[in-house]
């Protein structure tokens, strides 16, 4: 018997059916909190106050609901970069909850082979496509998938490139905006790390702490793209933003209101393992790095800004 039942476990057909039926215990489990949130009806001050993961890393299902449900977002179509293999998602819930039409990318074609095998893709309006994204292939992938013009949401989380992605991106408008900032940078300077097309984080530099920009280059982005920034979440890595003529009851906030400082330990020694020690000590091993100052264009050492 004991040996069955490890050759079922072991089975994909049957590992992928256990799967399925997790995420439906978890898509019902999150039900109460969701019609709390479609319950309120004033904006809230914090995002805490909405938080909830059922499948996003940290809290971003919860405050996802939340700004759909204030704001009567007309359409309900999302796009999300640097996906993995999907099982961990900010847009997931939208996709099984809410029933939304999205189109994801990952650099890693053994993902999105994963995605297209999963019953996820039939089930429901998903389309996964292999791609390392940059500025110069992005709009076209867009296009050729049958997205433009005005879509609900849209999530890049690439650990490099973010800021000057979002910058080049014209064939959505996308209603709401979530950005991956890099809180290590703070939150008084302006800056990313400058592009290249084949930013690869683990390369840039092996403490994986140098990439992406702050949250103030990315409010800056936003204001000359004509969104304005909400808050963003309790872990301290993705900012909101949502279209001026979105907005609502919301109210703007600045950089400095909204930062929230990550209290996780991502960085790594130089043999590929985990340190343990605080972000904001390891990123001076990446002091001589150059950053752009997004304000002035000019290329500094990241020691400036630390």
């Amino acid at each position: 018997m004991k040996k069955i039942f490890h050759q079922l476990i072991g089975s994909k057909k049957i590992g992928a059916y256990f799967r399925e039926e997790l995420e439906k215990i978890k898509v019902l489990s999150a039900q109460p909190m969701v019609k709390h949130i479609m319950s309120l009806k004033e904006p809230v001050q914090d995002f805490r106050a909405v938080e909830f993961s059922a499948f996003s890393q940290w809290g971003d299902d919860g405050i996802i609901q939340y700004l759909i449900h204030q704001l009567h977002i007309t359409h309900d179509t999302f796009i999300e970069f640097g996906v993995g293999n999907y099982l961990e998602a900010n847009t997931r819930f939208l996709l099984l909850n809410n029933n939304w039409k999205g189109l994801i990318f990952d650099g890693s074609a053994q993902n999105m082979e994963f995605v297209k095998n999963d019953s996820i893709s039939w089930k429901y309006n998903l389309t996964a496509i292999p791609l390392f994204v940059t500025k110069h292939n992005i709009n076209q992938a867009i296009e050729a998938a049958g997205f433009s013009g005005e879509i609900g949401l849209l999530h890049i989380d690439i650990d490099g490139n973010d800021y000057w992605i979002w910058d080049c991106i014209n064939v959505v408008n996308p209603q709401i905006v979530i950005m991956e900032y890099n809180s290590i940078f703070g939150n008084k300077a302006a800056i990313s790390v400058p592009y290249d097309d084949q930013f690869y984080v683990t390369n840039a530099h092996y403490s994986n702490l140098y990439f992406g920009a702050s949250l103030k280059a990315m409010c800056s982005l936003a204001a000359k793209k004509g969104y304005s920034f909400v808050g963003s979440n309790t872990n301290g890595n993705n900012a909101y933003f949502v279209r001026n003529d979105k907005m609502g009851a919301l109210k703007a906030i600045s950089a400095e209101q909204g930062y929230v400082a990550a209290k996780f330990r991502q960085n790594r020694d130089e043999s590929g393992k985990l340190t343990f020690k605080s972000d904001a000590e390891a990123i001076w091993n990446a002091k001589d790095k150059l950053v752009v100052n997004i304000e002035s264009g000019e290329l500094t050492p990241l020691s400036n800004f630390l």
